[in-house]
């Protein structure tokens, strides 16, 4: 997806929450903001919105002295969802389609977005989600899709929504016992996002394989991602790609057997997918 002039507006927003979540001065706050306003006064509309926001955060980080703007934040949204394992798995074994319920978990998990807020309720978000119907709904095709695959390429997203991940590809291990998961992470902090160290620390490689994409961006950009990566993307049967920046860098795709699972949370999102801000998605392409 191209970037909108919504997203440029987006992005500033985004600058000011980061402030907010390192407690910067006002002094710091002043230099990160005009930075990143005047940055986007020559923004390439060519380029998805995370590949514009990709070197903004970078440079973000370098004024605040840090390597991970969002380490707190991240390790924060991890203990809370680490909080709702077990009511999760319990929901999953308890439900009469533990399919629908699975993908509902991974769903859920996409409410951990600190991007698009830097403070949520995650018992409210987790009951509005298994409370509401795919808008978009492929979940048929997924599942015949899974049936007839061996290797999936699962690609992630946030921290916190990691552990959600990590439960949802345990719950299709167990329905699809001979298809090989790869577990796919960011090339670096970038926003919230889950890279290895996060992965690692929540035991995912006792789970499944798991690779550094090698990408700076918050999302899955085939054109920046290490030669082994773009061979897994490209051999692998089938892909799960989560939450709105995969959609946005891998939109339009590449290729075929690419189900994005997420939640809509912008009008420019949701007017690509003909849905609503607050629709859940799981649409397979």
């Amino acid at each position: 997806m191209n970037i909108q002039y919504e997203c440029i507006g987006c992005i500033a927003s985004q600058s000011r929450r980061v402030c907010e979540a390192i407690h910067a001065d006002t002094a710091l706050t002043n230099e990160i903001v005009q930075y990143v306003e005047t940055a986007l006064q020559h923004a390439d509309f060519a380029l998805s919105p995370p590949v514009i926001a990709a070197p903004l955060y970078e440079a973000m980080a370098k004024l605040a002295n840090t390597d991970d703007l969002y380490e707190h934040q991240k390790q924060h949204a991890t203990a809370q969802a680490k909080s709702y394992l077990p009511f999760l798995n319990e929901t999953i074994d308890q439900s009469d389609d533990p399919f629908i319920a699975t993908l509902k978990t991974a769903v859920v998990g996409n409410v951990i977005d600190l991007a698009a807020e830097v403070s949520f309720d995650l018992h409210d978000a987790i009951m509005s989600v298994f409370n509401t119907p795919f808008a978009h709904d492929d979940t048929e095709a997924l599942r015949n899709s899974l049936r007839h695959a061996k290797s999936v390429l699962y690609i992630g997203d946030n921290a916190g929504e990691h552990l959600f991940d990590a439960l949802s590809i345990q719950s299709l291990q167990k329905l699809y016992p001979d298809l090989v998961f790869t577990y796919m992470v960011r090339g670096n902090p970038i926003i919230n996002d889950v890279t290895m160290k996060e992965a690692a620390e929540a035991g995912m490689k006792e789970i499944c394989s798991l690779m550094n994409s090698g990408v700076p961006t918050p999302g899955f950009v085939y054109e920046l991602a290490s030669p082994e990566a773009q061979a897994l993307f490209d051999t692998a049967d089938l892909i799960i790609a989560k939450g709105m920046g995969n959609y946005e860098c891998m939109t339009p795709c590449r290729r075929q057997n690419i189900c994005f699972l997420l939640k809509v949370k912008c009008s420019v999102v949701a007017n690509s997918l003909g849905r609503n801000i607050g629709d859940i998605v799981c649409k397979l392409g």
